[in-house]
């Protein structure tokens, strides 16, 4: 049974972000020359994707009279992911559950309710308002949930009277592309013909952006919504938009995956990379204002090998190239360097400084949100990007370093390659 009200109300919300402030909207295409739009962008104006829905379960996974495993298969087909809610988890000790896509690329252990006691070894979760917690998403459009017991037949009798086991009170699946499309009227800014390339496809001909771009991850708010976020500096930081994490409790409810991107140009075979939860929001500013989140993750050993990135702390120069990396579209990491395709015109700075942002024609699309724009001339970042339109808009990475400089190590050198 779906969960129809529920995931109305989470959509509403979500769109209600769009519709406040008045002021340019994204569009599917844009003006190709910035002279095109004369108004000064909103402080605001955009959303996160709603990339998918909950949906009722009453499925349990009870301890068996033989002693064996039990498993529920959770099949959505056509679903990009599936990410399970326990409503709640008691097992004996050494016992564990599993949520795993069919083939096992994907395996996220539990030995209990992490929001009880988290177990050494066990993997990230998130916590969503309601009692009991989810397990980190499998991609794909199957979970396998599976209770792993050496209970005894006569173990297993009492066990059941004590109301042992899992059970799952909703899950949430991710949204084909033609229902992804129809959640997210407006929500491309591509300004001109496509110019985004798989990051694979850049790996021997531009290897510092392909380098760079490893520090980018992939936001699953709330289990429905998404957006990109990033490594900043040398310790345990992230950032993000303001309207992709509007509090710690947003946090609380998201993941972040790593390494989402295609091994092979145009392949689309992607990784499943590593996926981690949210731990400290330390700082935020609001939609009106910078439109930023600084936060730091769990796990944070686990995600350390794919780089960081540093601040450019200037203003931005007028005609000066550009990149984006990003998940557009919630698709696999892609970078955005040339403004129409390959062999034309390089992203640049169309429009140094407007309010708070600067302005490009650089592609981006719903999914963009907290995509870091770094300058080529330094391979550090200078814009957060956080509204499209053509030209598509950063807030100005100067202004965000001021208030957050005491919160992160900027100082180390950019990553060789």
């Amino acid at each position: 049974m779906f969960l129809r009200p529920r995931i109305l109300s989470i959509a509403a919300a979500l769109l209600a972000a769009a519709s406040v402030l008045p002021g340019p909207t994204a569009q599917a295409t844009g003006p190709r020359s910035p002279s095109a739009a004369k108004a000064v962008p909103p402080a605001a104006g955009t959303r996160p994707t709603v990339a998918g829905e909950e949906k009722a379960s009453g499925a349990a996974l009870r301890y068996a009279p033989t002693g064996h495993s039990s498993r529920v298969v959770i099949r959505e087909p056509g679903a990009t992911y599936i990410k399970v809610h326990f409503a709640s988890l008691k097992l004996v000790p050494g016992d564990r559950v599993t949520v795993a896509d069919p083939t096992r690329r994907e395996v996220h252990t539990y030995h209990g309710d992490p929001t009880v006691q988290r177990f050494p070894g066990d993997s990230s979760h998130t916590v969503h308002g309601k009692p009991g917690f989810a397990a980190m998403s499998v991609d794909g459009d199957t979970a396998v949930v599976t209770l792993h017991s050496a209970a005894t037949r006569h173990d297993a009798a009492d066990l059941t009277r004590r109301e042992f086991g899992a059970r799952i009170g909703t899950y949430f699946r991710g949204f084909d592309e033609a229902e992804r499309a129809a959640a997210n009227p407006g929500t491309f800014s591509v300004c001109g013909a496509e110019g985004r390339r798989d990051v694979s496809c850049y790996q021997t001909s531009h290897p510092t952006e392909y380098a760079r771009s490893g520090a980018v991850a992939r936001q699953l708010l709330k289990g429905v919504g998404h957006c990109t976020t990033w490594r900043v500096g040398n310790t345990n930081r992230m950032l993000t938009n303001q309207h992709c994490m509007e509090s710690a409790a947003d946090l609380r409810a998201s993941e972040f995956q790593f390494d989402y991107q295609c091994a092979t140009c145009g392949g689309n075979d992607p990784r499943t990379g590593t996926k981690v939860s949210g731990a400290e929001l330390i700082k935020t500013s609001p939609l009106s204002a910078l439109d930023y989140t600084l936060f730091s993750v769990n796990d944070f050993a686990s995600i350390q090998k794919y780089g960081t990135l540093y601040l450019d702390v200037r203003e931005p120069v007028a005609g000066e190239r550009i990149y984006i990396a990003g998940h557009g579209d919630v698709k696999p990491k892609r970078l955005s360097l040339y403004e129409d395709r390959d062999g034309g015109t390089y992203c640049k700075i169309d429009r140094v400084s407007s309010g708070v942002n600067t302005g490009y024609l650089c592609d981006s699309s719903g999914g963009n949100s907290g995509s870091p724009v770094l300058a080529a001339s330094s391979h550090k970042v200078i814009a957060l990007h956080h509204l499209g339109g053509c030209p598509n808009w950063g807030t100005r990475i100067t202004l965000v370093y001021a208030e957050i400089s005491g919160q992160i190590d900027n100082s180390g050198p950019a990553l060789r390659t």
